[in-house]
């Protein structure tokens, strides 16, 4: 029997205090479509130098406004970084702000000439505006209802981004594992993890058994759910066929995954795992011998 585990994840060995800080991204000096991995620089109020800003970002253009919570780093190469751990996207508050960020090319259909006849016909409550009556835009000159569609799109499509990522964040989920989240289910994202967080194992690359359990364990999620089990008997399996093994003995596979799945208020009945090996094994997801005696 053969099944693939992603098992490694990353962890940090010695707890670092963390900070937050805001400010309004200045430019990109590196993204990764793939990962969302990013460095970037951040404008911040009281600061007079920009801030180098590391971490990965499901989107992210120059404009936004973000609140950021990490720690500071000292590169050897390039000095001081703010790694960011968790973060959020709040709405600028100045009309410039507020025009850059339309301008950004977040909200496809809105350049920077656009923006700017935007900002200047609704003034501070433009992101309001867009918001709840988009259907006004066509008051800005330029700005026809084909257009219209092609902005209350891009906007609902940032809304959703904002929602997964605070919804998976607030959840326990690191920015990295959201943004690798957001990007393989997409709209979807919050009904997958809803429904069976065990499923990010199989689909997401760097997250194994552990860390969707530990997400699972913040949703809320039974310790004798179903999905739980068989999450284990695979993660188990996995990791014999990385140490070199064809198959387990049941009674070591038994042991092996009670272990794994004990916590300090939940044991599992043996008899529940073997039922529901013979359920895998019924549907092909394991193959399950009778050995010699």
């Amino acid at each position: 029997m053969s099944t693939l585990s992603n098992l490694s994840h990353q962890q940090l060995n010695t707890p670092v205090p963390h900070e937050t800080i805001t400010g309004v991204v200045e430019r990109l000096t590196f993204y990764s479509v793939e990962s969302g991995y990013t460095v970037a620089r951040l404008v911040r109020s009281r600061a007079t130098e920009l801030t180098t800003i590391v971490g990965s970002f499901a989107n992210i253009q120059p404009g936004q406004t973000l609140q950021l919570t990490g720690f500071w780093r000292d590169h050897p190469q390039f000095g001081p970084q703010f790694q960011v751990v968790n973060y959020r996207e709040t709405k600028p508050a100045t009309l410039t702000g507020i025009e850059k960020y339309l301008g950004s090319g977040l909200i496809k259909g809105v350049g920077p000439v656009t923006a700017r006849r935007i900002v200047a016909h609704f003034g501070l409550e433009t992101l309001e505006i867009i918001e709840n009556q988009i259907e006004r835009l066509i008051e800005v000159q330029g700005i026809a209802k084909k257009r219209i569609k092609l902005i209350q799109t891009a906007w609902q499509t940032q809304k959703a981004i904002k929602e997964v990522m605070v919804f998976l964040q607030s959840h326990g989920v690191s920015t990295t594992y959201a943004v690798k989240i957001y990007k393989q289910y997409k709209d979807e994202a919050i009904a997958t993890v809803t429904s069976n967080p065990y499923q990010l194992a199989t689909d997401i690359y760097g997250i194994g058994f552990l860390t969707a359990d530990k997400i699972a364990f913040n949703l809320g999620v039974a310790p004798d759910s179903e999905f739980r089990y068989r999450a284990g008997l695979i993660h188990v399996l996995g990791e014999a066929a990385a140490d070199g093994h064809c198959y387990l003995p049941q009674p070591e596979l038994l042991k092996n995954v009670i272990k794994l799945l004990t916590t300090e208020s939940h044991e599992p009945k043996e008899n529940a795992i073997a039922d529901i090996i013979k359920d895998m094994a019924l549907k092909d997801d394991l193959i399950r011998e009778k050995g010699e005696d």
